[in-house]
């Protein structure tokens, strides 16, 4: 069951869409107990199923994007069996319970609020379409109902479900993050639609364990419940391996950064400083959520490709020879090389490959001019560059925050994206962190160490200007 778990920007539409679903919930509840007015007939029955509520939500996986998904869905559609219909979006309101609440003190209040509403208006919608499917098959479970129409009826209500909430959920993400649905669907939701899907008549299961006549195990159904929810759990398992996989992936590659760059002094924390102006300037572009992450991952990792390059070329403190200039230019090819063959890295490659062009099409490897190089590739080459001069190295010092900004201002149309320049500036004047390199280590330097501590060494050169990547 998706849920939505960070903090917005715009309060005020947050707050409009969250008042929105409180006043669809009413009606839509009314409606439930109109259709299937019996009555509430255990309070024992509705403990556990408020209880299984909890704890599946309680095993969820963080996705992308704020957001996360649960198997909550199969304990609430089982409910559309065991109670009458109106009860389900009840179970699903006031047995919501987020551990965050607790141990993390900033978690908002409204996050909460939103993610019950919106799961018992998915129920709710999934309960009008089971009902409805029921009634048209003349099966409707309360009198006459079969194992084929509740088969049927079911996984109409899970697929009605299904979608109510994942739009629910993309759409309050989409308001956090400033991120188009389609990319909230893709990054968080495509992957695990079938899976969610094909899990759905596991509900029906549940539910006919649990109201068997006799019981199946020990002479309570719950029992079969509990027992069944054991490769349940393995299924969420799956899910969470799957995300887990991805993240640890890209861990092992920003730790390889700082391995390698741990070597020199003289560019600490560069590849974490880049991050940081690049996210900016993506942002102050208009670029969404989904690729301003993209743009951070190639940053931390731009200069991978300098693995391949001998220490005695890449520290030498003296002026590198023709050869040797050649040879460490060859970086970004071989860092694209590197990276290619894994489709976390797919869609970087432009940044690997080119941070290193420039505007009038003098940078390398290929000599692309202006737009022809990739707009993620212009935003990582000003803020590789502007790092670069600001940190130093042994065969020349480093220019102060005013001298770095007046040579990128120089250089605007030359070397850099002149429209990049101009937002570059914009941010620069708001003093941000990462504009002074001190203040920025300083701030940084008691982080996690294989987050934080990543030292990519930069060549934001002017090939005018230097004779030796920086």
């Amino acid at each position: 069951m998706g849920e939505e778990r960070a903090a917005p920007t715009g309060l005020h539409r947050i707050y409009a869409y969250t008042a929105i679903l409180a006043v669809v919930l009413l009606p839509l509840e009314y409606l439930l107990l109109k259709l299937d007015p019996r009555p509430l007939t255990s309070i024992l029955d509705l403990a556990f199923w408020g209880f299984l509520a909890t704890w599946v939500l309680n095993t969820k996986v963080n996705l992308p994007l704020k957001a996360s998904i649960s198997q909550l869905f199969i304990v609430l559609l089982a409910t559309l069996l065991v109670f009458p219909l109106w009860v389900p979006p009840l179970i699903a309101f006031f047995f919501y319970f987020n551990s965050r609440i607790i141990k993390d003190r900033k978690y908002p209040l409204y996050a909460d609020l939103f993610n019950r509403l919106q799961n018992a208006i998915a129920i709710g919608l999934g309960a009008l379409a089971y009902y409805f499917i029921e009634s048209i098959l003349g099966l409707w479970a309360p009198t006459n109902g079969t194992a084929l129409g509740s088969l049927i009826a079911i996984s109409m209500a899970g697929i009605l479900l299904f979608f109510a909430n994942i739009a629910l959920v993309s759409y309050m993400v989409a308001l956090y993050t400033e991120t188009p649905l389609s990319r909230v669907w893709q990054t968080n939701f495509s992957w695990l639609s079938l899976s969610y899907l094909v899990l759905t008549p596991v509900a029906l299961l549940l539910a006919r364990l649990y109201t068997a006549d006799p019981p199946v195990l020990g002479g309570w159904g719950g029992w079969s419940v509990l027992l069944f929810l054991v490769p349940l759990y393995y299924a969420r398992f799956h899910w969470d391996e799957y995300v887990k996989l991805k993240d640890a992936f890209e861990q092992t590659v920003e730790t390889l950064m700082a391995t390698i760059d741990a070597k020199d002094p003289h560019t600490r924390q560069h590849s974490e400083r880049v991050a940081a102006i690049a996210l900016d300037l993506a942002k102050a572009a208009g670029l969404d959520a989904v690729d301003r992450e993209k743009i951070r991952l190639g940053a931390r990792v731009h200069d991978i490709g300098k693995i391949a390059i001998p220490d005695q070329i890449l520290f030498k403190p003296g002026k590198l020879t023709e050869e040797e200039y050649d040879r460490i230019k060859k970086h970004t090819v071989i860092g694209e090389a590197l990276l290619k063959g894994a489709s976390l890295f797919r869609e970087i490659l432009p940044i690997v490959r080119h941070h290193h062009e420039r505007w009038d099409g003098k940078g390398y490897p290929d000599g692309l001019p202006g737009e022809k190089t990739h707009l993620w590739a212009r935003i990582v080459a000003l803020a590789d560059a502007y790092e670069a001069m600001t940190a130093g190295r042994p065969y020349r010092a480093a220019k102060s925050p005013e001298e770095a900004l007046q040579e990128v201002l120089d250089n605007a149309a030359k070397q850099f994206d002149p429209k990049l320049v101009e937002l570059f500036h914009e941010l620069w004047q708001k003093d941000p962190v990462w504009r002074d390199r001190e203040v920025f280590l300083r701030k940084y330097s008691q982080q996690p160490s294989w987050l934080e501590s990543s030292q990519p060494s930069s060549e934001g050169q002017d090939s005018k200007t230097s004779s030796k990547p920086s």
